[in-house]
């Protein structure tokens, strides 16, 4: 599995953990994120992070910022992401069965290190479970195409 990771300047050192913990099991992680506290705009890794797992490059992704919101909004933004934000480990785990969240978003300011590892865990070691919630997919799916082709007209 290859995972990209982006942060703001709020998450360096809980993206720092999250990187090695996945590091640790395996994973490849790419880092689009800031190593700086400087102030960074989390659009920029949010945006970043959603376009390589929307052209294929990685298999998903992990954002964070101050709370995990508007770093997923960024991600959000482009064609086919479905970036969830969690605080706990069962809404990240349920968030890949049922919605196929191909990015999973936490807050540094919202919960520490150690619950992140929970809900990196659970989320990447969840599976969709297609049937039923494939046609809710497909709608989200729908939805999108509707409004990128009025956005176009």
């Amino acid at each position: 599995m290859k995972l990209a990771i982006g942060n703001d300047h709020v998450a360096v050192e809980m993206k720092n953990e999250i990187k090695k913990h996945l590091e640790g099991k395996g994973i490849e992680v790419i880092d689009v994120g800031t190593n700086s506290t400087d102030r960074f705009d989390y659009p920029i890794s949010g945006y970043k992070v959603a376009k390589m797992v929307a052209s294929g490059e990685v298999d998903g992704g992990v954002l964070i910022c101050g709370t995990g919101l508007g770093i997923s909004l960024a991600a959000n933004k482009v064609k086919g992401i479905r970036a969830c934000v969690c605080s706990e480990p069962y809404t990240a785990k349920l968030s890949r069965q049922h919605n196929n969240s191909n990015i999973i978003a936490f807050g540094a300011r919202v919960i520490g290190i150690e619950m992140a590892k929970m809900i990196v865990d659970e989320w990447v070691n969840a599976d969709f479970e297609g049937d039923r919630h494939q046609r809710r997919v497909d709608m989200l799916k729908e939805i999108e195409e509707t409004q990128h082709l009025k956005a176009a007209e």
